[in-house]
């Protein structure tokens, strides 16, 4: 673990926050966790500064960096960083299966959807793209978890697959779904239906078509936001 690189993001962070933004932004996310103020730009500036200048050298080091990061935030932004940490350029070679369970972690602690939701697609998507049959196994069973957030994952993880995407595995992961009240998982239906409606429509049309006394009002107009129905 590199205590260096921890001290050195939280000292960055602190140094370009604005304390004034920090009620909203907290306000705005509905988080018990407070905002130190720091804008999307000046995050993604000092998370390339520090991760430039502390590089971690194995995959112990990075999970480990990144676990206690996270952890230990007092901050939303120090989680941001860790999330941000796990889809540097440089660890590209530590996208692999053990990764996973620190996802998980991170996906159930977080437990919302600005967390979720960059980890869903850009972090347990690829690697489902890289690991198939494995991942598709465990994307099943999160799609039945008792954890929201693990359900919400497992629909939302092939988002920007396209013409790449396994539908037979989406249609799956939605169905054990589809009678949840929540707003997050509804949604999820929604917006993972309508992004694959733009590589296949009629595999959408006709989806909400079979399943349209089962999909909550909010699912079938996400799902069909940009898809003219006959």
């Amino acid at each position: 673990m590199s205590t260096d690189l921890i001290a050195a993001i939280r000292g960055e962070l602190a140094r370009v926050a604005d304390p004034a933004k920090a009620p909203a932004m907290q306000a705005y996310m509905k988080s018990d966790m407070p905002y130190l103020g720091v804008s999307s730009p000046q995050m993604r500036q000092a998370c390339r500064a520090v991760f430039a200048a502390h590089v971690l050298t194995s995959f112990d080091e990075w999970r480990d960096t990144t676990r206690d990061l996270w952890r230990g935030a007092t901050y939303r932004e120090e989680r941001y960083a860790a999330i941000a940490l796990t889809g540097d350029r440089r660890y590209r070679d530590f996208q692999r299966l053990d990764a996973l369970p620190l996802y998980e972690e991170m996906i159930v602690t977080g437990a919302w959807w600005d967390y979720v939701d960059e980890l869903a697609i850009h972090r347990v998507g690829p690697l489902l793209a890289r690991y198939p049959e494995p991942m598709r196994a465990e994307m099943l069973a999160w799609s039945h978890d008792p954890h929201l957030w693990k359900r919400r994952t497992a629909i939302l993880c092939q988002n920007v697959f396209k013409a790449s995407t396994d539908e037979t595995l989406l249609f799956a992961c939605i169905a054990p779904n589809l009678s949840d009240r929540d707003f997050f998982i509804r949604k999820a239906i929604g917006w993972a239906l309508r992004e694959y409606a733009k590589t296949r429509p009629d595999a959408v049309r006709q989806y909400v078509r079979e399943h349209e006394s089962a999909l909550s009002p909010l699912s079938r107009r996400e799902a069909t936001k940009h898809l003219a129905l006959e």
